[in-house]
């Protein structure tokens, strides 16, 4: 097809050029322009008759180049000038005031965004930043971190430190530190042991695959303190909701956070933000937020929902419970056929249940189509299922699941009731008694710091391999996706294991759907979980050189 191409005086092309990656092709990106003015250019948009770039040209570049005495409309800005410095700017703020409220649409917020990087937070703060749907967020793994010294610098280990909490404290997180430092060098000498070089493996493709088993091996000691850092991509509406649900957090770090967050993202797009420091708009939905959450901490005493049970570390784990299901394989075929089909759901589901069997076996085959990869899925028809299963697993392997935000995963308040596991592989390396007790060493201050009158800081003294119980609630599409990246080989043993039940659990009552998700790795058998990314990563630097 031959698509339209404007025309643009030299002045025009010369206001243009800076702001749009091309000026002929209908597709384009808009660069070197505040989040707040891209904002306002998409919402005038859905009321602008013209083009994206003719809008531009007619109502933004005068105030982008500061030349609003002209009464001229069409004389051009002088194209030598900069068009904004970057920052939002008193004229950006002007432009949001004129199209953004002036339209009054919510929605709006999330037409800018900013990337913003929290480092120096505990594992314990990364749950908080993340718990939002709609952002993307990178954060540093202790797969592949360790945390055997002290920060650079100084003697102090990688933990959240408070002073409300004592010299207690201090002298525990150390405690868990140095167990983790000592037991480091002799899982890697285990490993290296356990699972020697192959012929064709590289020497540093399988030294980075030993250290990553060992890492492995131990982050159940690290505590929930430890620190690490996350970089976020989100919308203004997205950052809204994030600072918010800080500021009403018990924890005076999210508090602490949520505040230097809100005065970054002041100095970049600080239009977006304008509701959260007005008393009546952000200061009413905190008191909102925090008053619901006051009212669920008291039903659930009132009805001895709080009451806790003891646990042992040689209780075995994860566990995994599926407590409903909704939609047949019957419902599944039939919405799959939807888009394809013109008469009603209820007709296609009448047609699919007088087929026989094999017939509706080969054709659910047929509309999962070939998977040759687990990047490749099924559609939207297999939304139309869903499970909801309770897990209780360590608390690292829930940080790992938790970052599948799109399905719904609620978690309780980690404590050391449901104890924590020991990996047998660590009897093996000779640590297993360090490791239990570091773990008991870590319940016990937990314990004083809630006896203190503390209880919302006392999580940040558990070890990361105490279990937490939490709820997974996700259509079969969502589930296809979790489980089969979640069971790859190269991923924890931890959420390995979880995500094998789970796939285990939906074959019980969708035999069909599991079939579908080919890609799952159910094989079991203690490995160097790591090796086969480390050569195709070798392999692809050696290529490059």
């Amino acid at each position: 097809m031959d698509y339209p191409v404007e025309s643009f005086s030299e002045s025009e092309r010369a206001a243009l050029t800076p702001h749009f990656t091309n000026l002929d092709s209908p597709v384009f990106a808009l660069v070197n322009l505040p989040e707040t003015v891209k904002g306002a250019m998409f919402a005038r948009y859905s009321r602008y008759q013209g083009t994206l770039r003719r809008l531009y040209l007619d109502e933004f570049a005068q105030d982008a180049e500061g030349d609003k005495d002209s009464k001229d409309s069409a004389s051009m800005p002088n194209p030598s000038r900069a068009a904004f410095d970057g920052a939002e700017g008193e004229r950006a703020r002007k432009l949001y005031e004129r199209i953004f409220l002036g339209y009054g649409d919510d929605s709006v917020a999330q037409l800018g965004g900013a990337h913003v990087a929290c480092e120096w937070v505990s594992n314990v703060m990364t749950k908080v930043l993340q718990r939002g749907r709609l952002a993307a967020y990178l954060e540093q793994s202790t797969r592949y971190i360790p945390y055997d010294t002290p920060i650079e610098g100084t003697s102090a280990y990688r933990y959240w430190r408070d002073p409300s909490l004592g010299p207690e404290y201090e002298t525990a997180m150390d405690a868990l530190f140095h167990t983790y430092s000592e037991s480091l060098p002799r899982v890697r000498e285990w490993a290296a042991e356990r699972f020697p070089r192959g012929e064709h493996e590289a020497e540093s493709a399988h030294a980075r695959s030993i250290n990553a088993k060992a890492l492995d091996l131990l982050r159940g000691l690290l505590p929930a303190a430890s620190l690490s850092h996350v970089g976020m991509f989100a919308s203004g509406q997205a950052y809204e909701q994030l600072i918010l649900r800080c500021l009403a957090s018990p924890l005076p770090e999210a508090r602490d956070y949520g505040r230097m967050v809100l005065n970054e993202l002041k100095a970049v797009i600080p239009s977006f933000l304008t509701r959260v420091e007005r008393p009546e708009r952000g200061g009413e939905w905190v008191s909102f937020l925090e008053e619901r959450a006051d009212a669920a901490e008291r039903w659930a005493g009132r009805l001895g929902l709080d009451r806790t049970r003891g646990g042992t570390a040689a209780d075995d784990g994860p566990s995994v419970k599926l407590l409903s299901v909704e939609g047949s394989e019957d419902d599944l075929i039939s919405a799959l056929l939807f888009e394809s089909a013109s008469v009603s759901e209820h007709e296609a589901q009448r047609a699919v249940h007088a087929l026989p069997p094999d017939e509706r076996g080969l054709m659910l085959s047929e509309l999962m189509g070939e998977r040759r990869n687990r990047r490749h899925r099924p559609g939207r028809g297999l939304e139309a299922l869903r499970y909801r299963f309770e897990v209780v697993s360590d608390y690292g392997a829930f940080r790992d699941l938790q970052r599948h935000r799109m399905l719904t995963i609620q978690w309780q308040r980690l404590s050391p009731d449901l104890g924590a596991g020991v990996p047998q592989e660590l009897e093996e390396a000779g640590v297993a008694d360090h490791y239990r007790g570091a773990l008991e060493c870590s319940a016990a201050e937990h314990a004083r710091i809630v006896d203190s009158g503390a209880p919302e800081l006392a999580l940040y003294a558990l070890c990361l391999g105490y279990r937490i119980r939490y709820v997974l609630d996700m259509n079969a599409r969502e589930a296809m996706q979790l489980i089969e990246l979640r069971s790859g080989r190269e991923g924890h043993p931890g959420y390995r294991a979880v995500a094998h039940e789970l796939h285990a659990q939906i074959a019980e009552v969708h035999p069909s759907v599991a079939a579908a998700m080919t890609h799952v790795d159910r094989d079991v058998e203690p490995r160097l979980e790591r090796i086969l990314s480390e050569i195709r990563t070798h392999a692809k630097q050696a290529a490059r050189a």
